[in-house]
């Protein structure tokens, strides 16, 4: 077996597992406050097979893992994200405040994710001795792995852009004007966050957001899960 193929799987099932869930906790919310058009379309699953985007569940993942492996021989985190879960805003029972809650509904479970995925290191630790030195440092790994994954992704969800989950909540909260301005930059959403981390770095070295986002938001909320989780700290 490859050294590298352990790093890979782990790295891609986390990434799998966060996105994954992710949507489907949108779909969840979205049927109990009144929508089914997620539940009708079938999105209401956590199989990862059902929320695949080509390009950002497969490709944009696989560069990250293959460019991170060369440069640092190990991977740090995945940032990737599935098929936008349909939701049908009238059906919801209050659209406005319904809205909110679906959106938030994704980086809320995420964060559910990290913290199980600590409490599970607990239980990998306590079964060391019946599991072994590798299947412990393995399974430790693909803890942390999880861990950082959701928190990627449920982080970067929050910025308040559409259509990212934290755009949509904007557009909840904010009053009508202001909010029907930031809704109608939801048809190029992913286009400026793909400029904006990926395009303007190349031409702008010392621009470098997603290093910014990882040290100053995803560290410390990866030390405040461990802290909560009851493992001291991460640093």
């Amino acid at each position: 077996m490859p050294e590298w193929l352990p790093e890979v799987a782990a790295a891609v099932i986390a990434a799998v597992l966060a996105i994954a869930l992710h949507e489907a906790a949108h779909g969840y919310a979205a049927l109990w406050l009144g929508d089914d058009t997620a539940q009708r379309a079938g999105r209401i699953s956590i199989n990862p097979l059902r929320h695949v985007d080509p390009f950002g569940t497969l490709i944009l993942p696989g560069i990250m893992v293959i460019g991170q492996l060369l440069a640092m021989g190990q991977v740090q985190g995945v940032f990737g994200w599935a098929k936008p879960v349909p939701v049908n805003i009238w059906q919801l029972r209050n659209p406005r405040w319904g809205m909110v809650l679906v959106a938030a509904a994704g980086p809320a479970a995420n964060a559910l994710i990290a913290f199980a995925a600590a409490l599970l290191a607990h239980a990998v630790m306590a079964g060391q001795d019946a599991l072994g030195p590798d299947a412990t440092r393995y399974l430790l790994r693909f803890a942390g792995l999880l861990i950082i994954s959701n928190l990627v992704l449920g982080l970067f969800n929050l910025l308040p852009l559409p259509p990212l989950d934290g755009g949509r909540i904007m557009v909840g909260l904010l009053p009508r004007g202001p909010a029907m301005a930031l809704a109608r930059v939801e048809p190029y959403g992913i286009l400026i966050v793909l400029l904006g981390l990926f395009i303007l770095p190349m031409a702008m070295p010392s621009w470098d957001p997603m290093r910014l986002f990882l040290n100053a938001i995803v560290a410390p909320a990866f030390d405040l899960v461990l802290q909560l989780a009851g493992h001291g700290g991460g640093g």
